[in-house]
Formats: structure tokens, C-alpha cells, sequence
């Protein structure tokens, strides 16, 4: 079970909404170090290291909705508040409002 499990609407087509879950992947890929792929719509996430070290999940891109779940190491677990607060933001500067 995830530890972190956030769905967002959203009115974008699914290319759309798909690209934008990219441009999401890739600035988590510079900043935290996360290793990411595409398995069909799915965005399977993992920090091997860094700051971010054994955290895991995926982004689902669906027709109206984007799905986040974080698994997070239990030396995060702490910080659960803040990083969903973090990937909320990120959510709506990449998706829109709510």
C-alpha cells in the first residue's frame, strides 16, 4: 500500500496530460535523482540514492485524472506531510487547478 496516494483531476487530453506527467518525471529526475520509465500509461518511479533514497511509486495518466503513489522509506515517513504537500504543488503547476 502506498504511502502517499493523491488523484488528480484534470481537463487535459490524455497526450496532453501525459506530457505533463513527463515534464513532472523528468524534474524529479534532476532534482531528487529518481530513476523513471514509462510502462504504458504508468510512470514507474525509484531513488536508488540521494536525498530521496528508496522512495518508489508510480504516476498513472488516465483520460481525466492523474494518480500519484509514493511509497515512501520509513526515514521519510516523518516528512509525509510535507512532500504530499510538495507533490500536490507540483500537481497543479503542472496539471492546473483542481
Amino acid at each position: 500500500m502506498a504511502t502517499i496516494d493523491i488523484r488528480r483531476q484534470h481537463s487535459l487530453t490524455k497526450e496532453e496530460a501525459r506530457n505533463r506527467a513527463e515534464v513532472l518525471a523528468r524534474g524529479m529526475e534532476d532534482k531528487l535523482g529518481l530513476h523513471w520509465r514509462w510502462d504504458g500509461d504508468l510512470i514507474r518511479f525509484e531513488a536508488p540514492g540521494g536525498a530521496a533514497k528508496g522512495t518508489k511509486g508510480l504516476v498513472r495518466v488516465e483520460a481525466s485524472a492523474v494518480q500519484v503513489e509514493i511509497d515512501l522509506p520509513l526515514l521519510l515517513r516523518a516528512m509525509k506531510g510535507t512532500i504530499e504537500s510538495k507533490v500536490n504543488e507540483k500537481l497543479e503547476a503542472v496539471l492546473g487547478k483542481a
